[in-house]
């Protein structure tokens, strides 16, 4: 029986180091590729930007987006209700940059599960430009961000376009750092490789950009309705209509507002439940990427063969596998900055990684905005309640 655990901790190694090699390369093939923005390609964007309250860290998030270096946008707000307590934050922000246009929405009475859905269609339709650049409220931008979305678009082929981000934790702390982490090397890592293989097929929720014909073709932003991996969606819908989908050069920043063990938890967990029955197969096949489990396994079998050495040789192999990761999307790719949370805190995470790729297979409900939701085959979901 530990002959068995060993092999299959060596197994477990051997798959995460070729992922890894996969990453490595990945990496390359990406930073190659990035284009050379030109500097006269600027066309008019709407920037649409659902949200739902004060969360932490939103007026400065906002503010990111009145800064940017573009000569035409406009930013078109929306929430639930008039008086969202994130609308009148909004409101307060524009008020600073009054050369940018601004327009603030409410959906009124709710009729998709997905209220974001909504949201965007009510922007959508008072858009005033024919390419749409949808961002989320916990993300924050630097002058060029506006210019490396438009650039793709040059392409006449390219329907919509995304950005990698790096995970930023806003009010420090353990939970929210290792959440950061993950997001800057994990997410990066799975969607370089995806991205190298297939090219892409879907889009990220922090920023994906459509030109407003794709989204008219799809049936507009109601295909999402009920459905709560909306950017899996919109990004598929987009790719199986023969148009491309365009990975951006530019990295941003996503605020990790769950500073609590309980929060990020839940979070992380949602979203490992949602990317299983948006993508099963490729999901399931996550579980031979993580590799701290494996090493774990593979030198406590070789302990309890009496072999020490070959214990921490694998131990130590696992971890490296994690650094090839970190340094090549992390640091290369998507530049955190963070030489802690990439060399100490990946490693835990690749082991907190496959926890909740476990916990993943636990139910088919979710916990979203206060109510619990029963997820369905392909992504779909409907209230448990």
């Amino acid at each position: 029986m530990t002959l068995l655990l060993l092999a299959f901790g060596c197994f477990g190694l051997l798959t995460s180091t070729v992922f890894a090699a996969m990453v490595v390369r990945a990496a390359a093939h990406h930073l190659r590729s990035s284009p050379k923005l030109d500097a006269g390609f600027a066309p008019p964007l709407s920037l649409l930007k659902p949200l739902h309250g004060a969360e932490p860290g939103l007026e400065a998030n906002l503010a990111t987006f009145f800064e940017l270096d573009y000569p035409n946008y406009e930013i078109l707000f929306c929430a639930r209700s008039l008086d969202d307590a994130g609308l009148a934050i909004a409101r307060r922000v524009a008020a600073h940059f009054p050369h940018i246009p601004a327009r603030f929405f409410s959906v009124g009475e709710l009729r998709y599960i997905n209220a974001k859905a909504q949201s965007m269609e009510v922007m959508a339709a008072a858009a005033a430009h024919s390419i749409l650049v949808i961002s989320d409220s916990d993300v924050r931008v630097t002058q060029g961000y506006l210019r490396a979305v438009a650039a793709p678009f040059a392409d006449p082929k390219v329907g919509a376009m995304t950005c990698l981000y790096r995970g930023v934790a806003a009010e420090g702390g353990l939970w929210a750092r290792l959440e950061a982490v993950g997001m800057s090397v994990e997410m990066t890592a799975g969607v370089l490789v995806a991205n190298m293989i297939e090219g892409m097929q879907f889009v990220l929720g922090p920023t994906m950009a459509f030109r407003a014909e794709v989204i008219r073709q799809m049936g507009g932003f109601a295909v999402t309705a009920d459905y709560c991996a909306d950017d899996f969606v919109l990004g598929n819908q987009a790719f199986q209509r023969g148009w491309r989908v365009a990975l951006g050069h530019l990295a941003i920043d996503h605020m990790v507002i769950h500073s609590t063990l309980a929060a990020s938890l839940q979070h992380q967990v949602r979203w490992m439940k949602s990317t299983r029955f948006s993508r099963p197969k490729g999901h399931f096949g996550t579980a031979l990427t993580f590799s701290m489990p494996f090493a774990i396994v593979a030198s406590c079998a070789a302990l309890a063969l009496s072999m020490p050495a070959l214990a921490a040789t694998l131990f130590a192999w696992g971890v490296f596998t994690r650094w090839m990761i970190a340094w090549a999307a992390g640091r290369r790719v998507v530049q955190d900055k963070s030489l802690f949370a990439l060399l100490v805190l990946y490693p835990i995470r690749d082991l907190m990684g496959f926890g909740f790729w476990a916990a993943s297979y636990s139910s088919d409900k979710i916990l979203w905005r206060g109510r619990v939701f029963r997820l369905l085959p392909g992504g779909r979901m409907q209230p448990a309640d």
